[in-house]
């Protein structure tokens, strides 16, 4: 596989921080100096692979329509407790397996702690499918020949994700950090209600959307701007199971037009809290330019006005908490559900592989095992990492409870183990809440005190100075 690594914009290592008068507006502090390094690699498949997101797709891709990329900007100098390095991959979802064994090589060569580094994939559902991930999406059993595919693609795209932050931190020069918060609104929330229970897909224009589009510049210390990274809480799903080529949807979109309009830069594009939120309209290849450009558009607002100095001093924090599931399923229960299923079936190959587990003596597991990482800028700016497909409640929980003003939500970031859900979500069931834990690989249903426990975690992680 030949994916051309390129370099867009370096910055040397070991260059003291210190203060220059740039202002950011009229009456602005000056901003701080940083060693900052960003990078890009090409990820897109030359050889054949499953596509993920859409359990409907059978074969391998069957072209490109747009290229893919991992991103990554470091920031820090080796001094103190070194760089922190976030990456973006242009994925529906980077496993825990990948994430871990790029920390590892990472701690190995550079030194860089674990909890500095965040792995955050796109979300796009046209990209390939990793080994590790989703388990028991597709129905029926995958060749052989797929699943060597997709282990050789998972095993070059780890290669490719470390060599994209060694080249960033190998690039670091003194810059600058400044944020602002705008707001786009393709987003819609996809869950129908009625009766106060799920009712299907579509759209629900009284569901909760967090439509806010924060913005992290980084510039040189001549003031010319070198990246962007940008947030928006919305699922990859513009394209739809139709569609089997390879393709960022949105988020590479809003990639490809942030770079155009801003020649040198890299634009790298994380997603937040968008589990319960679909594109709209969809379905259409223009569709993701529609949207991309509407991002890029907020972004060029954005860059047009007054934009916060953020302070490098970085600290970071991660813990691996426990989530716990709600009522297992006992022996005679998943015996029922294989005598009442065919083999083939999503639900009834997943409660084979239960049955296998429990007439083996062992135990289904009682919680999901998963991990918080939080980033604090100063008292500037706190970034709040969470794994798996979150739904909005949680962003807009978080903003309300904390200082919101100062808050970013990534999802989908350092694992993707399921749908996060909350109580709401749980009385109202449905596929985040119930299905999809098949396709996921999990025993059941989540405890009702998943979601304060989740909270309540980001809440002792974060700095107080950004609680209200």
């Amino acid at each position: 596989m030949n994916m051309q690594r390129l370099i867009t914009w370096g910055i040397s290592i070991g260059l003291a921080a210190g203060l220059i008068v740039a202002t950011v507006g009229e009456g602005a502090r000056a901003a701080e100096t940083v060693p900052v390094g960003t990078a890009k690699i090409d990820i897109t498949p030359d050889s054949p692979v499953r596509l993920v997101g859409y359990a409907g797709r059978k074969g391998e891709f069957e072209g490109v329509a747009q290229r893919i990329w991992a991103k990554a900007l470091a920031i820090g100098s080796d001094e103190g407790d070194g760089p922190a390095v976030l990456v973006t991959v242009d994925n529906c979802g980077v496993p825990d397996n990948v994430v871990e064994e790029v920390a590892s090589r990472l701690k190995k060569k550079t030194g860089l702690k674990r909890e500095r580094l965040a792995i955050c994939a796109t979300h796009t559902h046209t990209a390939p499918w990793l080994d590790g991930f989703l388990p028991w999406h597709y129905a029926g059993k995958v060749p052989a020949e797929h699943r060597q595919h997709i282990r050789q693609y998972t095993e070059q795209l780890t290669d490719r994700i470390e060599q994209v932050a060694l080249d960033a931190l190998a690039a670091r020069k003194p810059g600058q950090l400044a944020w602002a918060q705008g707001s786009v609104a393709f987003a819609a929330n996809r869950r129908v209600i009625k009766n106060g229970k799920w009712a299907g897909f579509g759209v629900n224009p009284k569901g909760p959307v967090d439509h806010s589009l924060p913005l992290l510049r980084v510039t040189d210390t001549q003031g010319k701007l070198v990246a962007l990274l940008v947030n928006y809480a919305c699922h990859g799903t513009t394209l739809t199971g139709r569609h089997n080529q390879i393709h960022g949807d949105w988020q590479g979109c809003a990639q490809q037009y942030i770079e155009a309009d801003h020649p040198g830069a890299i634009a790298l594009v994380s997603t937040g809290c968008g589990a319960d939120a679909n594109p709209e309209p969809r379905g259409q290849m223009e569709m993701t330019e529609k949207h991309g450009r509407a991002v890029a558009d907020e972004v060029n607002r954005l860059l047009d006005g007054k934009l916060t100095p953020v302070s490098p001093k970085l600290t970071a924090r991660l813990v691996r908490i426990e989530l716990p599931f709600g009522e297992l399923p006992t022996l005679e229960e998943v015996r029922r559900r294989v005598a009442n299923s065919k083999p083939g079936t999503r639900g009834g190959d997943h409660a084979r592989d239960m049955l296998a587990r429990l007439e083996r003596g062992e135990s289904l597991p009682a919680a999901l095992n998963y991990p918080v990482e939080v980033w604090a800028f100063g008292d500037d700016l706190a970034m709040v990492f969470l794994a798996g497909e979150v739904v909005a409640d949680y962003s807009l929980r978080l903003k309300r409870e904390l200082d919101g003003s100062r808050i970013w939500v990534t999802a989908y970031a350092n694992d993707e183990p399921c749908y996060i859900v909350t109580r709401r979500l749980l009385e109202e069931g449905g596929y985040e809440v119930d299905s999809s834990m098949i396709s996921y690989g999990h025993p059941t249903r989540f405890s009702p005190a998943v979601e304060d426990k989740l909270v309540n975690t980001v809440k002792k992680l974060i700095p107080q100075s950004f609680t209200k």
